[in-house]
């Protein structure tokens, strides 16, 4: 970074800093927001844009030759007039990432002069030839697709300077695609009622990337076609030099005729298993002296002082109005040998046994016991490790609720299936380009505990708040000596992470 930028930016910082101290002290007679007079025009020479932060992951792009292996292998076009599949792929991808939400937002970034001038384009495709894009994909042409993202993710994970090679945590889900449209080829009644699709999401649980989305019809079950993904993802994270690696899934993915496989290649595995009578009942026979109480894992230390505890409104509601609730008392664990009917071999279960207690109003009920079993072929971690794993599935869950949410990655746009897997593909690519930022942003070593905490935090943001600090930065665009240059308008705490990627790559 030139010190000419560092020292505008700092001095920045201490303007906004200086500003917000003296509004604390001033009087209080006027409210903060009282501009009135104000005028609008439009400017004659300068060009802006709102989302100057798009360059900054056009030159990752570029870097990382992501373009040219899509061009390479993804052939659905017969011609390019004028735009090749690159292009159709980026479009969608950079639209999520400026915050749109369907295809007809790109009609905006297609009349926003500023926008291609910053991306060296003279147009982009529309939202109706992105639909006719999306609906040339075959099957192999959406894995072709897949392969060259994954390919270039390979790239990013060698650069990335701190990736932990140690364990690489492969976790899947299917997640429900509603639409409201009656005439989406594909779609199907879900269990539990509602019209769409069923997507299946295979992710990498270190980095938090979307490694394969394959698109079902609505009442297909979870686990339906994880098998050759699971497959794809073990050869891509021993491609990237992982020592070990580990499946994750819910009850759905116990594929019991996979078990002995996957341990002959190494491949270890940890799945919910569902609570059957003879299971339920070998727990329930075994002695109390073999249980014991999971250890919950500790909180993080607070280095202030500890804040009191707010009056808990929902339990109090409960409590009152005499509904039936259900408090866990204690939670404790036990291990046996067990093995499946379509096994081999005799693999780990661990079995939580939940001691409950039902309420009424101020009365308790009963208490009651409930199992929840474990299965794993993971000789390493203890009883306890098991289940605290096991739950930080959470973290696919947070992913699911970004691709959906925030991206709107899961979405139904077209008019098919295999289009509409496609347009996932393409969509949560942006995804995969925010962490990519996190991965490849440089550490310096005299600032490195903080430069780490920010990786950490860039790579756990959400996507809102990531669009707001790195896309969304006011900037002029200016094309001189065969340069495009993004001048920006605006500060924000994440302008030196910002400017320390771009000047890494």
């Amino acid at each position: 970074m030139s010190k000419i930028i560092q020292d505008r930016m700092e001095s920045e910082e201490r303007k906004i800093k200086r500003q917000l101290e003296q509004a604390v002290k001033g009087s209080g007679e006027k409210p903060m927001l009282a501009g009135s007079n104000i005028h609008y025009e439009i400017a004659e020479k300068t060009r802006g844009t709102a989302h100057g932060g798009i360059g900054l992951i056009q030159r990752l792009v570029k870097e990382l030759g992501l373009a040219e292996r899509i061009d390479q292998q993804v052939r659905v076009l017969k011609q390019h007039r004028p735009y090749h599949e690159s292009d159709h792929v980026l479009n969608i991808a950079y639209n999520t990432l400026c915050g749109g939400q369907t295809l007809d937002d790109l009609e905006l970034r297609r009349n926003d002069r500023t926008y291609l001038a910053g991306l060296g384009a003279k147009s982009i495709p529309d939202p109706t030839t992105e639909g006719d894009f999306c609906r040339r994909f075959k099957e192999e042409d959406v894995a072709a697709l897949e392969k060259a993202i994954n390919e270039t993710r390979l790239e990013v994970w060698k650069r990335a300077p701190d990736l932990t090679r140690e364990l690489a945590l492969i976790d899947a889900d299917g997640t429900l695609v509603p639409t409201t449209g009656e005439c989406k080829e594909g779609m199907d009644i879900a269990y539990e009622g509602t019209w769409g699709y069923h997507a299946l999401v295979v992710s990498l649980r270190n980095t938090q990337e979307p490694l394969f989305i394959k698109n079902r019809s609505g009442n297909r079950p979870s686990h339906e076609g994880v098998v050759p993904l699971f497959d794809q993802a073990v050869a891509l994270c021993r491609r990237a030099g992982f020592a070990k690696i580990r499946l994750g899934g819910d009850t759905d993915f116990s594929l019991t005729s996979e078990f002995d496989r996957w341990t002959d290649e190494g491949v270890l595995f940890l799945f919910g298993y569902d609570a059957r009578k003879n299971l339920v009942k070998r727990a329930g026979d075994a002695p109390d002296a073999l249980y014991h109480e999971l250890v919950q894992r500790a909180e993080r230390e607070i280095k202030t002082q500890p804040r009191e505890r707010p009056a808990n409104v929902k339990e109090q509601i409960v409590r009152e109005r005499e509904y039936r609730s259900i408090r866990t008392e204690s939670e404790e664990l036990v291990e046996f040998s067990y093995k499946p009917g379509k096994c081999g071999r005799a693999y780990r279960v661990i079995a939580l046994r939940k001691n409950l207690s039902v309420s009424k109003g101020e009365l308790v009920l009963f208490p009651e016991v409930r199992y929840f079993f474990y299965i794993t072929n993971d000789a390493a971690l203890t009883a306890d490790e098991v289940v605290h794993q096991a739950r930080q599935r959470c973290d696919q869950e947070n992913l699911l609720a970004q691709l959906k949410g925030g991206l709107r990655a899961l979405h139904a746009p077209v008019n098919t299936l295999l289009a509409n897997g496609a347009y996932m593909v393409m969509a949560a690519l942006g995804w995969s380009l925010k962490a990519w930022c996190a991965l490849l942003l440089p550490v310096s070593p005299r600032w490195k505990n903080r430069h780490r905490d920010e990786r950490r935090s860039l790579l756990r943001m959400e996507f809102r708040t990531f669009l707001n600090a790195f896309i969304n930065i006011p900037c002029q665009i200016v094309n001189t000596g065969r340069r495009i240059v993004y001048r920006l308008l605006a500060w924000n705490p994440w302008q030196r992470a910002f400017f320390r990627l771009a000047n890494s790559l």
